[in-house]
C-alpha cells in the first residue's frame, strides 16, 4: 500500500516537473512582455510599451504577415496533395513504383533540413536560370516549405485511412455510388479529424520554421522567424516577448476551438455507431 502510494506521488511530482520545464520558460516570456525595462529578462514595473512599439513595427508586421500567407498556402496545399498520396498508399497495396512513391514521400521525414534546403535552392537557381523564374520570395519559400509538409500530411491522414473500415465504402459502391462519389461523401467525412489536425501540424511547422526559409528566402521577404532570428544577434528587446505574447494567445484560442471540434465531431460519430448498432 506504501509502495503503490509513493509510486503515485512519485509519478505525480515527474508529471509536474515535466510540465514546468515544458511551460515556465513560456510564462517567464508573457510575465516579461508586460516589464517597462529594455531589457527582456529584467523586471522593471508594469508596461504596456513594448506592445505599443510591436504595433509600430514595420519589419516584424510585415515578416508575420508574410509567414501567415506561407504557412496557410502550406498547410492548405499539403492536406490536398498528402491527402491524395495517402490515398493512393492506403487504398492501392500494389502499384508500379509504389515502394519508391512511398519513399519519396517520406524523405522529407528523415532528411537533414539544412541539405532539403540546400537542394531546393540550387535547383531553383538553375530553374531561374533557365526560364528566368521563380524569383527567391514568398513562392519558393512556400515550396519549400509544401514539400515537408506534405511528408507529415501524408503520416497523419494515411494512419487515418488505415484505421477506416473499407465495409463503409463498400456499402456505398453497392448502392450504385461512383468511385469519386464514395470518396467525397463517404471518405472524406470521416478522415475530416486527421485533416484539420494534418492543417495545424503544418501550418505550425511552417511558421515557425527558419533553415528553410533561410535557404529560400530573398531581398524583401524576410519571414518572421527570420527577422527575430537577425535580431538576436544584434540582442532583444522585449517587443520580441510581446510578439511571442501574441502568438501565444492567438494559437492557445485556436488550438481549444479546433480541439472542442474535434471532440464534438467524434463524440457525435460515437453516438451515430451506439445508435445504429441499438
Amino acid at each position: 500500500m506504501i509502495a503503490t502510494r509513493t509510486a503515485r506521488w512519485t509519478s505525480r511530482v515527474w508529471l509536474a516537473l515535466g510540465f514546468a520545464f515544458l511551460y515556465l520558460p513560456i510564462v517567464s516570456l508573457i510575465v516579461f512582455s508586460f516589464t517597462d525595462s529594455p531589457v527582456p529578462n529584467v523586471w522593471a514595473g508594469f508596461s504596456l510599451r513594448w506592445y505599443r512599439k510591436l504595433m509600430a513595427d514595420d519589419a516584424i508586421r510585415e515578416g508575420l504577415f508574410l509567414s501567415l500567407r506561407v504557412a496557410a498556402g502550406t498547410a492548405t496545399g499539403a492536406i490536398v496533395l498528402g491527402t491524395l498520396a495517402a490515398f493512393a498508399l492506403q487504398r492501392f497495396p500494389r502499384f508500379r513504383g509504389r515502394v519508391l512513391f512511398s519513399a519519396m514521400v517520406s524523405a522529407p521525414l528523415v532528411m537533414p533540413e539544412v541539405i532539403v534546403g540546400l537542394s531546393l535552392l540550387l535547383m531553383l537557381v538553375l530553374v531561374q536560370r533557365w526560364l528566368g523564374v521563380p524569383e527567391r520570395g514568398l513562392v519558393t519559400i512556400w515550396l519549400g516549405h509544401l514539400l515537408v509538409g506534405i511528408a507529415y500530411a501524408t503520416v497523419v491522414i494515411g494512419a487515418r485511412l488505415r484505421d477506416l473500415n473499407p465495409q463503409y465504402e463498400e456499402a456505398a459502391q453497392d448502392l450504385g455510388a461512383r468511385p469519386l462519389e464514395v470518396f467525397f461523401l463517404v471518405t472524406l467525412p470521416m478522415i475530416a479529424q486527421s485533416m484539420a489536425a494534418a492543417w495545424l501540424l503544418t501550418f505550425t511547422l511552417s511558421l515557425d520554421d527558419v533553415v528553410m526559409s533561410a535557404f529560400l528566402s530573398g531581398p524583401g521577404s524576410t519571414t518572421l522567424p527570420l527577422v527575430i532570428f537577425s535580431r538576436a544577434r544584434l540582442g532583444l528587446d522585449p517587443t520580441v516577448n510581446a510578439l511571442a505574447t501574441v502568438v501565444v494567445a492567438v494559437v492557445g484560442v485556436f488550438v481549444l476551438v479546433t480541439s472542442y471540434w474535434i471532440a464534438s465531431r467524434e463524440r457525435r460519430r460515437f453516438r451515430e455507431l451506439a445508435q445504429g448498432k441499438g
